[in-house]
């Protein structure tokens, strides 16, 4: 399920359960794994708990070094988050590692910053006579009894300790006796010893039992009653043995061959052995909590390997997507470029056409200036000149009535109906020039068409409707159409390898039509890239709102349609496209 916290719980408790059973290396292990999981969480308050933890169960087995640079971890751990609670704590394990060292002054320094931070946590009463009952028990082991005895009477005088704390009540009585002995206080005993007996009956403690008879057999000792020291010891024994504790069954054996001389040297073997056998096992222990942190320690390596790889690899991921990033960037801007430029230039060249149609324009009115000049000067030099002639013949003639005359009228009659039938004849051409049509757009496509056939030797047909006023579509259509027009021809004189094109331009009501058909070689057609005339053709159609299409066989030539909706320069809105073939290309 990936939930670290919760697993790490399971560790602790799995870990807290083998250390009640006396399984120690197990408990290490598992205190360690969970110890891991808070690291990892930055949980640095769990974390230096389970280093205490760990701690103390090396300080159980022997490993008093090992024991003390893992507390001090703990403690730093836990300082800057002024848990003073679990720092006091810590500097009692602190406390009982030098004092299993015999480090005792050091020891009593460790129980007073235990007690300051105690108090500082505001801990009960009870809490802080335990730390002052442990360092009576340093003041016992540097034979202070003075100083230890009144620390005990302090602490079994607490109201309720008795009820509240009965097992520790027992162990405390014990440690009293012990220390009347040891001070010769000898008309104080056997008290203490005999009620710490009544407690630790009442509740069965095993352990406490077992340590207090121990302490009793050296009072029977000292008072020489060799048996019931004897018998002290051997319950003490039975039940240390009942327990597992290994060490208190030495200390028991070290004492029985002064109660028992005649089975001194079996005690002594039975010693010896035990204590080589705790040697060998602590020693074992401690190589294999040496091999949990080395293993511990050589996974936390890797992981640290594992995450420099991680971060090597996240850098150069992250390195190509800013170069892919940065290559889109830059072929974008590019592409963006291109559009641009392929934009001005249809710009020019749009404006090349314009150009072209005016100059087209200019030389039609130059045309028309022309021809009425040249109207203007046959009216005056024919015409009018003839005329005169004739009026002039005719006065001369007005008042003779002689044969001569007679023929002479007759000639200016005959002159008078040739100017007649010249008027006539030039009216007739005035006439025609002002009713035929003449479109300067369809000039510019003729101009075009002449241009292509005198370089190429390309017959080119060209057909187109005289009911659509041409010059009146709008600018863009005949800008772009001209173009079209212009790349389609281009490409059947490079391509098509044709010796004809048919070219036809005819409308209805609202769409213009242009087919342009070669009879030339034909090609197979496939989707995919396109050049640039093609694009061009496509970019053009869609800026007119058009639709178009190519349609070629090989042997059979090719044919390129352009649709068209009509938009005149005076009109506002174009009119919908609805083409009637459906395999127009649509752009």
């Amino acid at each position: 399920m990936g939930d670290s916290s919760n697993l790490g719980e399971v560790y602790w408790d799995l870990a807290a359960f083998l250390s009640q059973h006396n399984i120690k290396d197990s408990a290490y292990f598992h205190y360690k794994e969970a110890q891991l999981i808070f690291e990892a969480l930055d949980d640095q308050f769990r974390a230096g708990q389970l280093l205490r933890s760990m701690a103390n169960i090396q300080s159980d087995i022997g490993d008093n070094s090992g024991a003390e640079a893992t507390i001090i971890k703990a403690i730093k751990k836990l300082k800057p988050l002024k848990k003073y609670r679990e720092l006091a704590r810590c500097y009692d394990l602190l406390a009982d590692n030098a004092k299993l060292l015999n480090e005792h002054e050091r020891a009593l320094n460790h129980y007073n910053e235990s007690l300051d931070y105690y108090k500082k946590a505001n801990a009960s009463p009870v809490r802080i006579l335990i730390t002052k009952h442990n360092m009576a028990l340093v003041y016992q082991k540097q034979g202070q009894h003075k100083k230890a005895i009144p620390i005990f009477l302090e602490v079994l005088a607490l109201e309720n300790f008795k009820q509240e704390n009965i097992s520790f009540y027992g162990k405390v009585l014990n440690n009293l006796g012990y220390s009347y002995l040891k001070s010769e206080q000898y008309e104080k005993l056997p008290g203490p010893f005999l009620e710490a007996q009544k407690v630790q009956d009442s509740i069965n403690d095993i352990r406490g039992k077992s340590s207090g008879a121990l302490k009793f057999a050296e009072y029977h000792l000292m008072v020489k009653d060799s048996a019931k020291a004897l018998s002290n010891l051997k319950a003490s024994e039975s039940l240390a043995l009942a327990t597992g504790d290994s060490k208190l069954r030495l200390n028991v054996l070290r004492m029985l061959p002064k109660a028992d001389t005649k089975n001194a040297v079996k005690y002594s073997e039975q010693f010896i052995t035990l204590n080589d056998s705790l040697q060998m096992q602590e020693r074992q222990i401690r190589n294999k909590f040496a091999r949990i942190q080395f293993e511990t320690d050589e996974f936390i390596a890797e992981n640290e390997v594992l995450a420099r790889e991680k971060q090597l690899w996240t850098g150069i991921a992250a390195s190509l997507i800013l170069l892919g990033l940065a290559s889109f960037i830059i072929i974008n801007q590019r592409v963006k470029n291109r559009i641009l430029k392929f934009r001005q230039q249809q710009q020019a060249n749009n404006q090349e056409i314009f150009n072209l149609m005016l100059a087209q324009g200019e030389k039609v009115e130059e045309g028309k200036k022309m021809e009425q000049k040249r109207v203007s000067e046959e009216l005056h030099d024919g015409v009018l000149g003839k005329m005169l002639g004739a009026r002039m013949m005719l006065l001369g003639l007005n008042k003779k009535t002689d044969p001569e005359a007679i023929g002479e009228r007759a000639k200016a009659i005959s002159i008078l109906q040739d100017v007649e039938g010249e008027v006539r004849s030039i009216s007739h051409d005035l006439s025609h020039a002002a009713y035929q049509k003449i479109h300067n757009f369809i000039l510019s496509i003729k101009e075009l068409v002449q241009t292509i056939e005198n370089a190429s030797k390309i017959n080119i047909d060209f057909n187109f409707t005289d009911e659509l006023d041409w010059d009146a579509l709008s600018g863009e259509i005949k800008i772009n159409l001209y173009r079209m027009v212009q790349e389609s021809l281009q490409n059947s004189v490079k391509h098509a390898n044709c010796e004809n094109i048919y070219m036809n331009f005819f409308s209805d009501e609202s769409l213009l039509t242009v087919n342009i058909v070669d009879d030339g070689k034909g090609f197979v057609q496939k989707r995919g890239k396109r050049g640039i005339g093609i694009r061009n053709m496509a970019s053009r159609i869609k800026k007119i709102n058009g639709n178009w299409d190519i349609k070629s066989e090989v042997g059979k030539g090719t044919t390129v349609t352009f649709i068209i909706p009509l938009v005149s320069n005076d009109s506002e809105n174009a009119p919908s496209i609805s083409p009637k073939k459906s395999n127009l290309q649509e752009i």
